[in-house]
């Protein structure tokens, strides 16, 4: 077997211009440089000299479309998108029947008190802790590739295409994951392994740097969130309408789909509380460069939205956070229990002195689920010290892989609340591995305390369903300790005091 190192065009959207490869051959163990449309492969009998030699290509890309890219910009067609829906805008009757509940325009006009917020998020990357890699090894009837992949058979069917194969004459064999979280439903990386593998006749091992993974990513798109809400003279909710507008993934995953705002509406489609008049729309606005599915896709930017717009209206009507969602619930018994246990298991309302509490809730992938942050600020610094979470999943069958799964859920959350952020300049992304682009470490651990509430309904989602309540509870336990509300993410950088 050789390895493979890849050399990507640093503009997302470029192509290869021209390559002298003269550099990489002179170094020892480079076998091949193997020019394809937007990368170059070195093919070494090491992976580190195919790295080296990789280095060593004298190569002028063409940046393509997105040369003047960056992080304002998409920002600037994100916002202008959502003043100008036009044509692409798509009302509630488009998406399902089940979202038409009165006239929310209508009945804010008429509102005792009203509100409006908008809540924003930023690319993320998956941040897989193994970078994309592929083994092919492609003879003349058959290839045999050996990859951690959600999607076996597009990764089948890329094979195939890519050594000039039929589908059928590929075998693919699913190895570990090494972290999955959306990235691996993609197979961008799968072709390069059969092309080398053909071109040098031998089984070909291509491994994705940090780097290279760090930068070309199917980033988790940018979200912009706008509620507006009114509360009638009794202090009750009588309206909440919700306007989204960013880029589709499903419109990019699978162009036939007729229904692009599947993964932009997903949590705020089961919108849990109690409301006359609701409204739900959606304005496409694509960015330019490829977003991608991520752990809880839409539901976390949806339920960032849905539980600070609560936690704010909640203030206005001069309630407290959790009577105001019990209070929006009433008449669901399995809604109910799930806070009712979150605040004895948090000890809601009674942290120890300096600490302050956030709620947060969720029904999702046919689970119920409630979160608390417990945190201090200290001469502006947030510390979280304690995340308690409780679900309703229905029948489970291993507890503790749920509570795995909901633990690292929690983790997943907190790294892209605290510090998740892709940025782009001149359609580069600026962050390369994990020194500036964090994830949690050890010592900033929260303690954990996970209960499943036992219950004979059917089974729910669980590895994503702990992922989008951490972000709107952090953020409103920062309100009750700060009275500031934090309306995009990530935290850092944003003054807390």
């Amino acid at each position: 077997m050789l390895y493979g190192a890849v050399a990507l065009c640093p503009t997302l959207g470029g192509k290869l211009g021209t390559v002298d490869p003269a550099g990489a051959l002179a170094l020892p163990g480079v076998r091949r440089v193997l020019p394809i449309e937007s990368a170059v492969i070195v093919v070494a009998e090491h992976f580190w000299q195919a790295k080296k030699g990789r280095d060593a290509l004298r190569i002028v890309w063409e940046p393509g479309p997105n040369a003047a890219l960056d992080t304002a910009a998409i920002w600037t067609q994100v916002n202008d998108g959502a003043t100008q829906p036009g044509a692409s805008a798509l009302t509630s009757e488009d998406v399902a029947t089940a979202l038409k509940g009165g006239h929310a325009a209508d009945a804010l006009k008429h509102a005792a008190k009203t509100f409006d917020a908008v809540y924003a998020l930023p690319l993320l990357a998956h941040a897989t802790m193994e970078p994309m890699n592929c083994t092919a090894d492609v003879k003349a009837d058959r290839c045999d590739v050996y990859v951690g992949t959600q999607v076996q058979q597009m990764t089948q069917a890329a094979a195939a295409e890519a050594a000039g194969l039929k589908p059928e004459q590929v075998n693919v064999h699913t190895t570990l994951l090494g972290g999955g979280f959306g990235r691996r439903l993609e197979v961008d990386f799968v072709p390069a392994a059969a092309l080398a593998s053909k071109a040098v006749g031998a089984p070909v091992k291509l491994i994705w740097t940090r780097e290279d993974d760090m930068t070309h990513d199917f980033y988790r798109p940018p979200a912009r969130e706008a509620v507006s809400a009114g509360i009638d003279e009794h202090g009750k909710l009588s309206a909440w309408a919700l306007h989204i507008t960013g880029p589709s993934i499903t419109a990019r995953f699978d162009p036939t789909n007729k229904d692009p705002f599947d993964s932009v509406i997903e949590y705020v489609q089961n919108f849990p509380y109690a409301v006359p008049n609701f409204d739900l729309t959606y304005t496409r606005q694509e960015i330019g460069i490829g977003v991608g599915y991520m752990r809880s896709v839409s539901h976390a930017a949806n339920c960032f939205a849905v539980e600070s717009s609560i936690d704010e209206i909640a203030a206005l009507a001069s309630s407290k956070p959790l009577e105001f969602r019990q209070q929006l619930l009433a008449g669901k018994p399995r809604h109910l229990q799930v806070l009712k246990i979150i605040a004895e298991r948090s000890d809601w309302g009674h942290a120890p002195a300096g600490h302050y509490q956030g709620i947060a809730f969720m029904e999702g992938y046919t689970s119920h689920i409630a979160q608390v942050a417990e945190v201090s600020i200290t001469a502006g610094k947030l510390k979280v010290h304690r995340i308690t979470c409780v679900i309703d999943c229905g029948q489970t069958v291993n507890p503790r892989i749920v509570e795995s799964q909901l633990e690292s859920g929690i983790v997943y959350g907190l790294t892209a609340a605290l510090w998740g952020e892709i940025t782009l300049r001149g359609g580069r992304v600026q962050q390369r591995n994990f020194n500036d682009y964090r994830v949690l470490r050890l010592n900033e651990m929260p303690v954990l305390d996970v209960h499943i509430i036992p219950s004979a309904e059917k089974p729910g989602g669980i590895g994503e369903t702990a992922v989008p309540p951490v972000a709107p509870a952090l953020c409103n336990a920062i309100f009750a300790a700060t009275g500031k509300r934090l309306r995009s993410l990530p935290i850092a950088g944003q003054k807390l005091t």
